[in-house]
């Protein structure tokens, strides 16, 4: 895991990354499609909102307060990916709250032998975010690739055979509504066992 941890970046690092490759007319990973790079233009947008207007919940603030140990959490992502951008500057706003969790992106298709030890369903679906303790890198928790509630829905449209761009804006319209509640609430649950 160290060798994932050293090529990682963090969340700054990110967000500069997809910006200038946004400026050149491309995203990251090999897919360089019409299609990933509007989804990544709307991504950065999404970010950039998300940036400036979450609010934690203060019962998840006081419960990050209470974390002593050193943590490390690895997230496997990418630019284009509309998850990733609902979730990741969430990850970010917790990761400020105590000094001793430690945020680090790393890009899915450079990485895919890390990616496919953290399948969903058989697939490589992202963000997922990966828990170690910094000192031993003892694996804690895994999240992802989305909060439960619009997983379910998301298996629910694929199932139904919904076309893809209905299923993006389905899942689009469940995280607008949402205003990360429940992410915020499962990562209460999450960083319980954390001391």
């Amino acid at each position: 895991m160290t060798n994932y941890i050293s090529k990682s970046i963090n969340y700054s690092e990110y967000c500069n990354l997809i910006e200038t490759l946004m400026a050149d007319g491309k995203t990251t990973g090999p897919n360089q499609s019409e299609n990933y790079i509007n989804y990544a233009k709307l991504n950065l947008a999404r970010m950039h909102r998300l940036n400036k207007t979450v609010v934690l919940m203060d019962e998840l603030k006081s419960e990050l307060k209470k974390i002593t140990k050193k943590y490390v959490w690895l997230a496997i992502t990418e630019g284009w990916c509309g998850d990733a951008a609902q979730n990741i500057p969430i990850f970010n706003f917790i990761e400020k709250e105590n000094p001793n969790i430690e945020l680090r992106l790393i890009l899915r298709d450079e990485n895919l032998d890390l990616m496919d030890k953290y399948l969903t369903n058989g697939g490589r679906s992202i963000p997922i975010l990966i828990c170690f303790e910094k000192e031993t890198l003892n694996e804690i928790f895994v999240w992802g690739p989305r909060p439960k509630e619009v997983q379910k829905l998301t298996e629910e449209l694929i199932k139904q055979k919904v076309a893809l761009d209905d299923k993006v804006l389905a899942v689009q319209q469940w995280y607008n509504n949402d205003k990360t509640l429940t992410l915020q609430n499962e990562f209460l649950e999450l960083i319980k066992v954390l001391k």
